[in-house]
């Protein structure tokens, strides 16, 4: 973790680990390629499945060349060779607070992986406030985590949007939920994260602010491998210390800080 001489002190991030403020999404027509002399449209880019709409804000898709692109790239090459390479295939994204971006990293980062060609699942664990849909809106209502840990009817299976775009499969929250920290602690809920790591090369777990409720602690306690997001000049050293011990205290794992300014 990151030191400070001031316990209040804000997070300063490096200018050489910046994600900057978003970007116009560029031209999605193809540049064309000469070949012998021949000029040929480029190949399309890949394409999500129908149903399914992408919004700008995953910037491995709308700005692949961008500042915030490369740092989810330099952040999943790491991880990959240093997290996952060790047979450690899932993550929960944590904050000590809200709005630092959490939902904005699990998301980019999750595509980063999937366009990287690892089968990589994404789960929606927020079920106070789910912020997936803003990324990633299905075109009708999807039964979700909340259906899924509530609901013996619905097989673990039926919450899962499989291939929404190549190597990327997600599961909603469901909507908001009158009792999630039951919920994330139930039997199904540790069946549905067996199931995660048995299908897919990595699993990325969207979670709540620390400072609101323990749900963030009950899912990387069961994931066992947290990563904490901080946002510049507004997250407070003392904030974050504060959950990393209470995640350490969990027996879960924190692997590192993401400094996140967008």
């Amino acid at each position: 973790m990151m030191e400070k001489n001031e316990h209040m002190e804000q997070i300063e991030q490096p200018e050489t680990a910046s994600v900057a403020d978003p970007v116009d999404v560029p031209s999605t027509e193809a540049e064309p390629v000469k070949l012998g002399g021949v000029s040929e449209p480029a190949p399309p880019p890949p394409s999500g499945r129908t149903g399914f709409r992408f919004s700008c804000k995953i910037v491995a898709l709308s700005a692949p060349n961008s500042i915030q692109a490369e740092s989810f790239g330099s952040l999943q090459t790491h991880l990959k060779a240093k997290h996952i390479g060790d047979g450690r295939r899932s993550l929960a994204i944590c904050a000590a607070t809200h709005g630092v971006g959490t939902t904005y990293v699990s998301v980019n980062l999750a595509m980063t992986f999937a366009l990287a060609g690892l089968n990589t699942m994404l789960i929606d664990a927020n079920m106070r406030d789910p912020g997936l849909e803003d990324y990633i809106a299905p075109d009708k209502v999807q039964l979700g985590l909340r259906q899924c840990l509530g609901d013996s009817e619905v097989d673990l299976g039926d919450a899962i949007q499989a291939d929404i775009f190549p190597n990327l499969s997600l599961i909603y929250s469901g909507g908001i939920a009158p009792n999630p920290q039951e919920l994330l602690a139930s039997r199904r809920m540790t069946e549905l994260l067996d199931a995660c790591l048995r299908d897919f090369d990595v699993t990325i777990v969207d979670t709540p602010p620390g400072n609101t409720s323990a749900d963030a602690r009950r899912v990387a306690m069961a994931v066992r491998y947290a990563m904490i997001v901080a946002k510049k000049n507004d997250s407070y050293v003392t904030d974050v210390k504060l959950l990393a011990n209470e995640l350490a205290s969990d027996r879960a794992t924190v692997i590192g800080t993401f400094l996140n300014d967008f």
